[in-house]
């Protein structure tokens, strides 16, 4: 693909939870009702920015987003209405937390690690897996909860534990992923209007069905971020914009030390937007 592109890019379910937006609550209740899962509230979060981006006419070229942030990036990209995107992810959250009753696990980032040197300090051991390879100095261990500690144990690295009783994007969530395709295979999505690069394998999905399909992979499969950004610079893209609130995935870039990718969030675009609003209308003096 010729010229410069942009890429919007959605985190997963890390960082600070936030209440949805007020204008998105009746469609929320609708769907989940009172009790609104912390997954619907990310989704939400980043479905906001999604709808405030085109309100602002600022679009992308091409999408992808990590772990649940891949739903935020198929709406971004219009394959699915907000009402279907919140019930999906609400059944995705259910699922999940059914698996973390009947088999508890966890996960834990390591930072400052190769995912391939994590990879060699798991071989021979049970009950762990590399969940995420989020960088070149980043990966994230999934595994079952009386087998994590043992694992983590034998890697090198700062060890960050997630916040989250479950084994994500590894084969302990088996069953939480066979429910999740037979709830994909009941929704007609929408061709994407940009293409949205797959966290399965970092492969480039310009059809509705690819789009699905990457979803119902995405729950047991592990999350190689290392391939999208490698994609997205394969694409030329030379900005993305981070939606969906914080800026994990921003401070990730500067572990690919890609010099003509430069990365911002969508609070940073909207103070820019702001102040060059500003300057158009410059203060009476007097």
């Amino acid at each position: 693909m010729a010229g410069k592109m942009r890429a919007f890019v959605f985190p997963g379910q890390g960082g600070k939870v936030e209440e949805p937006p007020e204008e998105m609550l009746p469609a929320i209740r609708r769907v989940v009702g009172e009790r609104i899962p912390d997954q619907v509230k990310f989704f939400a979060r980043a479905a906001r920015d999604a709808d405030e981006s085109r309100r602002l006419e600022i679009r992308p070229d091409v999408v992808a987003g990590h772990s649940l942030g891949e739903y935020g990036a198929a709406y971004a990209a219009g394959c699915f209405d907000l009402e279907t995107g919140i019930w999906l992810v609400a059944n995705r959250d259910r699922f999940l937390s059914e698996v973390a009753r009947k088999t508890p696990g966890g996960m834990v980032a390591v930072v400052k690690a190769s995912p391939e040197e994590v990879e060699r300090a798991l071989e021979g051991t049970e009950g762990s897996v590399v969940a995420n390879y989020n960088s070149p100095r980043q990966a994230v261990i999934s595994g079952l909860r009386d087998a994590l500690g043992e694992a983590v144990a034998r890697v090198r690295g700062r060890k960050i534990p997630l916040n989250v009783p479950f084994a994500a994007h590894s084969p302990y969530v088996a069953a939480a992923g066979e429910k999740m395709r037979e709830l994909l295979d009941s929704v007609e999505f929408r061709r994407p209007e940009v293409p949205l690069v797959s966290a399965v394998d970092g492969s480039v999905l310009e059809s509705a069905e690819a789009v699905k399909e990457a979803l119902k992979r995405q729950m047991e499969a592990p999350v190689r971020w290392v391939q999208v950004v490698e994609t997205l610079a394969r694409m030329r893209v030379v900005e993305w914009i981070e939606l969906g609130g914080g800026n994990v995935l921003t401070r990730m870039l500067r572990d690919f030390e890609l010099p003509s990718l430069r990365g911002m969030t969508f609070e940073d675009l909207r103070a820019r937007i702001g102040r060059q609003a500003q300057n158009l209308f410059p203060k009476k003096e007097g």
